[in-house]
């Protein structure tokens, strides 16, 4: 297994709106067994993006996806940089 937790830092008072934006680009995404969008509780500008998927290789295909290229061209006018990446091996837990 693949995961992959990110912190996305968004323009000021539009972390909602990107996080729509991120929640509805991910149906169907072969390979996710995951994709969590949760607000930071310190920050009130940025997301953390949590992610588990059978390979990496299915998480870089996935950026080729039509509902994800989408959800990129929504989102990126929202995006003010990263912070924290973290790449894992997810070992096991309740959803996997």
């Amino acid at each position: 297994m693949y995961g992959l937790i990110g912190k996305m830092l968004c323009v000021e008072g539009k972390r909602d709106e990107l996080a729509s934006i991120l929640v509805k680009g991910i149906a169907g995404m072969p390979g996710c067994l995951s994709y969590i969008v949760a607000n930071d509780n310190i920050d009130p500008n940025a997301l953390w993006i949590t992610e588990v998927w059978l390979t990496q290789t299915d998480h870089k295909s996935s950026l080729a996806l039509p509902s994800v290229q989408e959800a990129i061209k929504q989102g990126r006018p929202f995006i003010t940089g990263f912070g924290e990446r973290f790449e894992t091996t997810p070992i096991g837990g309740q959803g996997l």
